[in-house]
């Protein structure tokens, strides 16, 4: 079995949890292979095996069963754009805060690796987006596993974005912005401006202006197989658009396209995980915190 590690600079603290970790790969004799910014990284604090290799992309050839991500969702995000097409389940290891979609706990890294082992684990394919620019912006990473983000660049104006679906004109959105979301996505920042949160696996997609001026514009929810089209009118010609945590300036003439995509990511979850009580426990829910 070949495990790859994926991961962003962390804290001291953190340090014994990663080093535990590659540890217990070794003792099952699983080989690694460590993403090469984050190996040069952990070369500073953690004695490493020189059978550990390193890559940079992952292809076919490298013939990666699994891969860990190691941080917070952000973290994860970064790691699917290695991953892409490719059906590799991912695992987050969560040292991040909140963790979402980063599910697993430091202190649960011994149990969690020991079920993907024996296969005790279910596997969640989450919906991608995809980005259609004239210009090819993203390249061949032109794909979102939480959010499109379209949003005004260098001005302190709005920017008007004309939205439709499926060719039919939905709403000008004079807004800061404007976010096309998928379920796994509704945890994030369309939950910040006011969006709804959807269960995973809901073939859904959620529209939710940032700060709109209109405030009889709210949230709305559509079917995943809709195709979304956006122009933007913008003072300054420029507005930004961004997949995740990945930003492109456009030219804001440019109509920019956005459908699901034709693969999905597949997350690993331990058997006994649930999404509502993740975000039961994680937004509080319940708890009386006046005292």
């Amino acid at each position: 079995m070949k495990i790859a590690i994926f991961g962003n600079e962390f804290s001291d603290s953190y340090t014994k949890y990663i080093k535990h970790l590659i540890n217990k790969l070794e003792r099952e004799e699983i080989e690694i292979i460590i993403h090469h910014q984050f190996y040069e990284f952990l070369q500073n604090t953690i004695e490493l095996s020189d059978k550990i290799s390193t890559f940079e992309r992952i292809t076919k050839e490298d013939n990666i069963n699994y891969l860990f991500s190691i941080g917070g969702d952000g973290t994860l995000l970064k790691a699917v754009t290695y991953v892409r097409e490719s059906n590799i389940p991912i695992m987050g290891i969560n040292t991040g805060r909140l963790g979402f979609i980063s599910s697993i706990s430091t202190d649960q890294i011994d149990v969690a690796v020991d079920n993907v082992l024996n296969g005790e684990y279910k596997i969640r394919s989450r919906t991608v987006l995809e980005l259609d620019t004239e210009n090819n912006l993203f390249g061949t990473t032109n794909f979102a596993l939480n959010e499109v983000a379209i949003v005004k660049k260098d001005t302190s104006s709005m920017i008007r974005i004309d939205a439709f679906i499926d060719g039919e004109f939905l709403n000008s959105y004079w807004a800061d912005g404007l976010l096309i979301s998928t379920p796994t996505g509704s945890t994030g920042y369309s939950l910040s401006c006011g969006g709804p949160i959807i269960l995973p696996g809901t073939e859904n997609i959620i529209i939710t202006p940032i700060a709109p001026h209109n405030l009889n514009v709210r949230p709305i929810i559509i079917n995943e197989n809709s195709t979304i089209g956006l122009k933007v009118e913008d003072r300054d010609q420029l507005a930004l658009v961004s997949l995740d945590s990945r930003s492109r300036a456009f030219d804001s003439s440019s109509e920019l396209i956005i459908r699901k995509a034709n693969f999905k990511i597949k997350l690993i979850e331990p058997k006994d995980h649930s999404f509502i009580t993740t975000i039961r426990s994680k937004l509080m829910w319940g708890e009386d915190k006046r005292n």
